[in-house]
């Protein structure tokens, strides 16, 4: 009797960790390499890099890109950081639903937005690539627009003709004192798409 509880067990939990529904491929953009870490262009990275740091999660080189995976509330949530540089990184987002059977719903793409200002946070379920060479390829690759993506706001101040130095160029020193609220309040928002739904996390979010 006892050994058949415990088959059942395993059986039910090796069903929970197959469903689909309950993964959530969550990937933060940017470009690798040393020279390009605390760039404003690199925030998907940096998003996931406090996730796991505050959750003592460990990324590993995997196949096109770095990976870590968080288990919470029987949700399993796949961090990546895709390894093909920023304007290949739809690549890397195909491979990995397809790899770990993830519904095109439960994807979430973490990038920095020059229409919002510093700061500010925003998911949308939908909408253009907005001229951003990573949104514009994995929009390509997956064949759509509609994807959940969180915008990240890095502003617009730079001068005519240098939006290139500014998005690969480093935060100012007031940017880095507000940095870590901003990135606390990211994971809190990463969370909440897995564990509220995508509707109640705008609600609850969007321009906080």
């Amino acid at each position: 009797m006892w050994q058949f509880l415990r088959n059942l067990f395993k059986e039910k939990k090796h069903i929970e960790e197959q469903n689909p529904m309950k993964k959530y491929l969550i990937v933060g953009l940017g470009n690798i390499g040393e020279k390009y870490e605390n760039t404003r262009h690199n925030i998907g990275f940096k998003v996931l890099d406090n996730f796991a740091k505050e959750e003592g999660l460990t990324f590993e080189t995997q196949k096109l890109g770095d990976i870590a995976t968080y288990k919470l509330k029987g949700r399993t949530f796949i961090l990546l950081k895709p390894n093909t540089y920023m304007n290949l990184s739809g690549k890397a987002v195909l491979y990995w639903l397809n790899k770990e059977n993830i519904p095109l719903e439960n994807l979430l793409v973490i990038t920095d937005d020059l229409n919002l200002p510093f700061g500010s946070i925003r998911l949308k379920t939908k909408g253009s690539d907005g001229g951003h060479n990573g949104l514009k390829d994995i929009q390509d690759k997956l064949n759509t627009t509609n994807y959940n993506r969180f915008r990240f706001g890095i502003s617009d101040a730079f001068n005519k003709g240098k939006q290139i130095d500014y998005v690969l160029g480093e935060w100012t020193d007031e940017e880095n004192e507000n940095l870590n609220e901003r990135l606390q309040k990211s994971i809190e928002l990463i969370k909440s798409f897995a564990l509220a739904g995508v509707n109640n996390t705008m609600n609850a979010y969007n321009g906080k």
